[in-house]
């Protein structure tokens, strides 16, 4: 089930991040959520499989952030389903862009999330 800027535990965010990125370090989210448009969550049951969290310049942009699913749950459009509603919210919210940076390998999962690629840079702080 999806759910839009549900409650969510240190405890549950870190458990799905460690489970799906092997370099992940606990930490606190209250931060980043406290700067975010929106997120949008998956649970099965009580167990939280996805997440994906949308930052905003405050104004007619989103960006598209840590698009995450537990790795027993990939490969049956969940991450496509997430990245969807994150961008009906953003639009709800009245973002009118929508902007994800990936990596290469991943270029055709955000092509079937909608986006189309364009050309960006990035500095690596």
């Amino acid at each position: 089930m999806l759910t839009v800027c549900p409650e969510l535990t240190d405890h549950e965010l870190n458990a799905l991040f460690e489970a799906s990125w092997p370099e992940h370090q606990p930490t606190s989210f209250a931060p980043v959520l406290s700067h975010s448009l929106a997120w949008v969550a998956a649970h099965r049951g009580n167990q939280l499989v996805g997440f994906v969290n949308l930052a905003t310049d405050g104004g007619a942009h989103a960006f598209v952030l840590d698009t995450t699913v537990r790795p027993d749950a990939r490969r049956r459009g969940l991450g496509v389903r997430l990245v969807r509603a994150g961008a009906e919210e953003a639009r709800a919210r009245g973002a009118r862009w929508l902007h994800v940076d990936y990596e290469p390998r991943l270029e055709g999962f955000y092509q079937r999330c909608g986006f189309r690629p364009t050309a960006a840079g990035l500095l690596r702080l």
